[in-house]
């Protein structure tokens, strides 16, 4: 199969349509990997504006006066099973070098006129060559924040030249983004949805359940914009007005930087009080005060706000963390920047300035939606320390019972692997115990398991397992890259696997005591200061690690 793709594009092969281009065809030979591809940059050719001197129906058939590039597309043209254009919007339509091209391919049709059935408009051409079989792709982003009711120039053109549905069309709104590295996160996403929508291309069409996919607003409409106009660095009251001079108005790039980041703030997320950032540039001994409140972001360079979290941070650092280039935390670790005040912004950043995403459905959705549960892996142990010691054989059945139980949990919750280890353990103890096993060994056995979960996966490398559960209070799995996260969950698992171990001890030499019965009332009880501990030390270790301390 050959696979024409027609770059109209004057930026050629840095245009933000041409990714989506390039990614289409990326899914395209995952499902056709033989596929030849050509691909025409019309920027790079010689292609002059048709004469209308019809020269090519009468003096010469088929053959254009004009002796460029042209006569070497037509053939490429009619080389091609499936066409791809691919370029930017342009006041509505295609770009003039492209139109140019669209009008040169006169030499592929007949002088005479014909009625199509379907065909759009009063009159038409027969094809001079048989182009039966040959199927289009039409690719082209714009700059509003919706490609819907922008492209009827573009539609009618197309609808013209292979007829009404002839033809697939991806038309993305909001191309600019895919030139800002800091929204890449977004830009890669839609772009694997154009992928896939190359690959069901391949196979025969695009989907329902794609198509929608690739209809959706990358950023909402008034985030969007209102990074576009920050984008330009201009007092758009002085523009309006026409007082505005470019060289004497244009901000600076870190306050246009800071007013995009402003743009992104999710104000459905605002937690009740009003939020002062305040980034301070290092390298450029400049600072932006950005307030985050009930109605929107609003951003201040005279200094006049009092902040509540500050961010000190050389610029190009904080633009690579934006771009993804470096995670925030690791350069948080390497001591890249600093961050002084409340730190709870820094934990629910992404809730604050994480980009929109579009609504899964499906399966796929119910998934995502599991947590983790760490009532799972607690219920089943505090049973088998309590119960047994109250009636030794109904307290092992119930400890049985409620293991039994756990996976009907599972449906409703993600599981891990310490759940599944905790019916194992606790099931096994509670079957030794009926089995006559003397309680003396068997509860503080029971405590020396407990503990060695926890501490076994600490080592580096292994997800700690206070991890597993406390992700889902900070942005799910994605915490689970975050290394300031582990560090501190792998240190808070650390002191409750030793408390463990301690308690297995403890518990050996208290089962052989006349209160002996008290021993899973006094173990559940201590694990309270130990939880008091972990509330404080989840916000404080964080903090000083990010102040440099």
């Amino acid at each position: 199969m050959n696979i024409l793709v027609i770059n109209g594009s004057p930026k050629g092969a840095g245009s933000n349509s041409y990714q989506l281009t390039t990614a289409f065809l990326e899914g395209m030979k995952q499902e056709l990997p033989d596929i030849q591809t050509k691909e025409l940059f019309i920027s790079r050719m010689d292609i002059k504006p048709c004469k209308g001197c019809f020269s090519c129906w009468s003096s010469t058939p088929g053959q254009c006066c004009i002796q460029d590039d042209m006569g070497q597309n037509i053939q490429d043209l009619l080389w091609a099973d499936i066409t791809i254009w691919s370029f930017p919007l342009y006041y509505f339509t295609v770009p003039g070098p492209l139109k140019s091209l669209i009008d040169r391919q006169l030499p592929m049709v007949l002088p005479f006129m014909e009625e199509k059935e379907g065909q759009v408009g009063n009159g038409n051409h027969p094809s001079r060559y048989d182009m039966s079989g040959k199927r289009t792709v039409v690719i082209s982003t714009c700059g509003f924040y919706t490609a819907e009711g922008n492209y009827d120039g573009v539609y009618s053109l197309f609808d013209h030249l292979c007829g009404r549905g002839n033809y697939t069309a991806i038309f993305c709104g909001q191309g600019e983004l895919f030139r800002v590295p800091e929204l890449s996160a977004r830009t890669d996403e839609y772009l694997s949805y154009v992928r896939q929508a190359g690959k069901e291309y391949g196979k025969g069409g695009i989907s329902i359940e794609t198509q929608e996919l690739l209809n959706q607003l990358l950023l909402p409409r008034e985030t969007f914009e209102a990074c576009a106009d920050a984008s330009w660095g201009i007092d758009r009251k002085g523009a309006e007005s026409g007082r505005e001079s470019f060289g004497a108005t244009r901000e600076s790039d870190t306050l246009i930087f800071t007013r995009q980041m402003a743009a992104l703030y999710h104000r459905e997320n605002y937690p009740g009080k009003d939020i002062v950032l305040e980034m301070y540039y290092t390298d450029v001994d400049e600072s932006c005060q950005i307030l985050l409140g009930r109605d929107g972001s609003h951003v201040y360079t005279d200094g006049s706000l009092i902040a509540t979290t500050r961010i000190e941070t050389p610029a190009a650092v904080w633009r690579s963390i934006a771009a993804g280039e470096i995670r925030g935390d690791e350069a948080m670790m390497q001591g890249l920047y600093r961050v002084k005040g409340d730190f709870t912004l820094m934990l629910k950043w992404d809730s604050y300035f994480g980009s929109s995403h579009p609504q899964v459905k499906g399966e796929e959705a119910a998934q995502s939606q599991k947590n983790t549960n760490m009532n799972i892996l607690l219920i089943p142990w505090v049973v088998l320390w309590i119960v047994p010691a109250m009636h030794r054989q109904w307290g092992c059945l119930m400890s049985i019972g409620v293991c039994a139980l756990v996976p009907l949990i599972f449906y409703r919750n993600k599981k891990t692997v310490y759940d599944v280890l905790t019916n194992v353990l606790v099931t096994g103890i509670s079957i030794a115990m009926l089995a006559g096993c003397s309680e003396k060994w068997m509860v503080p056995l029971s405590y020396l398991f407990f503990g060695l979960m926890w501490l076994l996966s600490c080592p580096g490398g292994q997800v700690p397992l206070t991890a597993h559960y406390s992700m889902n209070s900070y942005g799910g799995e994605d915490a689970l890259q975050n290394v300031l996260f582990l560090k501190t969950n792998r240190i808070l698992t650390m002191l409750w696997g030793i408390l463990y171990l301690l308690t297995s001890v403890f518990t050996w030499f208290m089962m052989r005591t006349p209160i002996s019965g008290l021993v899973g009332l006094i173990n559940s009880a201590v694990p309270i200061f130990m939880g008091v501990f972990t509330v404080w030390f989840q916000k404080w270790y964080p903090a000083k690690v990010a102040e440099g301390k």
